[in-house]
């Protein structure tokens, strides 16, 4: 008879690609999970996720990390959180939550009135001391509890 308590290594204990190649990752609190959501972003928008986390980390040193509904969250304090972003087929959409007060707005609209979005495609550059702005100005507004 066979052994088959210990299973081995399948290509499907990687975490699943839902629609638009967006991670399906468990929800968690922590460097872990984030990590583990961006490490699965499937292509260049792996190393689109990395630069955002490490512009995020940068500029609010103090960030509180989270995957909910398979994408990151970033917050300050215990407050809740001001920043996300999510995979879809052709681009990486970061969401400001309170992004209409940002100055200047983000250009992305949203049907909730002080959402604002960033839609990163492949072959955009990020202005990075813009992104680094906006974090900045939106970890300092109020925050949304999810």
């Amino acid at each position: 008879m066979t052994d088959t308590s210990q299973k081995s290594p399948k290509a499907d204990d990687q975490p699943r690609l839902l629609s638009g190649g967006n991670p399906q990752i468990a929800k968690g609190y922590g460097e872990a999970p984030v990590q583990a959501y961006i490490a699965a972003m499937p292509g260049w928008k792996s190393d689109l996720g990395r630069r955002l986390d490490a512009l995020i980390t940068e500029t609010v040193p103090d960030v509180r990390k989270a995957v909910k509904w398979n994408s990151p969250f970033y917050g300050a304090d215990d407050d809740g959180w001001f920043l996300s972003f999510h995979c879809f087929a052709k681009y990486v959409k970061v969401a400001f939550f309170h992004g209409a007060s940002l100055d200047p707005v983000p250009p992305g609209k949203s049907k909730q009135a002080n959402v604002r979005y960033l839609d990163i495609r492949e072959d955009d550059t990020l202005d990075e001391a813009q992104f680094r702005a906006w974090v900045k100005q939106a970890s300092a507004l109020p925050k949304e509890r999810m």
